[in-house]
């Protein structure tokens, strides 16, 4: 790429061993991309290099910050010692210290802002991932969400599906047809995943203001693109299947929503997801295969997908197959089966008659890495060996006065930080059986929910007509388009 400092339209990931500027087009991020290698290897600094690159180029990043130091993003670095003798190696990067737009995220609304979606929109088929239910409880979930559609009852939060549940127990003669699939057993197998759901912290995710994608698109006032990152230092360890939920649903409603792009100079968001292989671990068969549709035609949309995790061979090979930008960190191989994945893992990239990847894959340093970038007509570079280029923001997290700072100062303050509980199923069944509902169920009835926010910013026809369904609670071809996880690919399937 010659001497030259590659402009802001260059995903640069760092220099070969010559010093030479190793990057990519940034038109071609959407093509998805792999970050893999042992741990201590330098993954998370890589990942943190490259979410600046798109905010610097004014692309939208989301991200988990499994190990609670990616959020250093907010802070400006401080190079010394070796990381500023590779900086030096650089004189084309115009390394200059600094901190990136951040905007911080929680579920459970301690280190960050509240991060919420509502069952509805999370759908029967993911939830019921997240539940781990069998298939005869699958198709009574399926059930009751049919009967709340018929029956205009939304379904936000946990307490909404509890109250469903009971409601159908009582009057089984609402299933209609599917009374069949509501037994006891399963009636009460339902109510006891849902305990264990909210035993594991997972009800904060379930309510409203939900999170409105608007939000994560915006830029920054300096039209840098925004970086959100979800703590998930305590969640990936004691709820991972929350925590990958979340994510599949994140990229369902992108996918859902977001109109198609053609082809653009750059992406609109790029997504991090970290711990990649619980993404499909344990996932059903159904979730799998839509989520490998999803990741081959979302980049139409405009989002890149970026995977994290220590192998390769964590992934689907059809989701592998689908990754356009490699960066493979140092792997070690001590057994006869890693020695097969790591002859893999070379094998993965386009060859570089300058070296034999297998052999430079156990030698990495940290901060080292095989990378394979895509030419500009989108076919395989040859890899190269590459010295990834040090982030200008700071390595190692913000201390606990610097993420207060960051939270208090987030334009979107006070935005969901009040829960808002509407009128729902549970206080609409409460209402039928002459009860007053809980007296927070009444609070903040006049605030502008989600789903209306939303109808705003799809602002198209489509979008009003998803807005007025959502509002009355009474279209079930409406609330469905919600809810669908990852639209028309979910097809007609197990929706009777």
């Amino acid at each position: 790429m010659g001497d030259q400092m590659p402009d802001s339209l260059q995903l640069v990931i760092g220099a070969d061993l010559q010093g030479q500027p190793i990057a990519q087009a940034m038109r071609l991020a959407n093509r998805h991309g792999l970050i893999a290698g042992a741990t201590g290897t330098g993954k998370t600094v890589t990942l943190q290099r490259m979410a600046e690159a798109f905010s610097d180029a004014g692309v939208a990043v989301f991200a988990a910050d499994i190990k609670g130091d990616l959020c250093g993003l907010g802070a400006a670095g401080n190079p010394q010692g070796k990381i500023a003798e590779r900086i030096a190696g650089m004189p084309w990067l115009n390394h200059k210290p600094q901190a990136y737009p951040v905007t911080l995220w929680d579920i459970q609304g301690q280190s960050g802002h509240p991060l919420r979606t509502t069952l509805s929109e999370m759908g029967p088929l993911l939830l019921g991932s997240l539940l781990e239910l069998t298939d005869s409880q699958q198709s009574a979930l399926y059930a009751a969400f049919k009967v709340a559609d018929r029956e205009g009852l939304l379904l936000l939060d946990l307490k909404d599906l509890k109250a469903l549940l009971n409601h159908l127990r009582d009057n089984p003669e609402l299933l209609g047809d599917d009374a069949a699939l509501m037994t006891t057993g399963s009636s009460q197998a339902l109510l006891r995943r849902l305990a264990i759901l909210e035993q594991q912290g997972a009800e904060a995710l379930f309510g409203e203001p939900a999170l409105q994608l608007e939000d994560i698109l915006q830029p920054a006032a300096d039209g840098r693109g925004s970086i959100h990152l979800l703590d998930a230092s305590r969640l990936v360890h004691e709820a991972p299947k929350v925590y990958a939920t979340f994510l599949l649903w994140l990229l369902a409603e992108l996918f859902e929503q977001l109109p198609e792009r053609g082809d653009a100079d750059k992406p609109l968001l790029a997504l991090f997801f970290d711990e990649a292989h619980l993404l499909f671990n344990g996932t059903p068969q159904a979730l799998r295969d839509r989520l490998e549709q999803v990741v081959r035609l979302i980049r139409s949309k405009g989002v890149g997908v970026y995977f994290v995790t220590q192998s390769p061979g964590d992934l689907p090979d059809d989701v592998l197959a689908q990754l356009g930008l490699r960066v493979q960190h140092g792997l070690r191989a001590f057994t006869a089966k890693e020695q097969k994945s790591l002859r893999a893992v070379a094998e993965g990239f386009r060859p570089n008659p300058a070296f034999d990847a297998l052999a430079v894959l156990t030698e990495l340093g940290i901060g080292e890495a095989l990378v394979g970038t895509l030419q500009e007509k989108g076919t395989p570079e040859m890899v190269q060996r590459v010295l990834v280029a040090p982030p200008q923001s700071r390595i190692g997290p913000l201390t606990a006065a610097e993420r207060t700072a960051l939270i208090a100062g987030s334009p979107l303050q006070g935005r969901y930080d009040k829960p808002i509980d509407r009128e729902s199923a549970y206080e609409v069944l409460m209402g039928r059986k002459g009860l007053a509902p809980e007296p927070e169920a009444e609070q903040g009835k006049q605030e502008p929910s989600f789903t209306e926010q939303a109808g705003e910013f799809l602002g198209t026809a489509a979008g009003k007509a998803l807005k007025s369904a959502m509002q009355q609670a009474a279209n079930q071809i409406g609330r469905q388009l919600v809810r669908g996880l990852m639209g028309s690919l979910l097809g007609g399937k197990k929706r009777r």
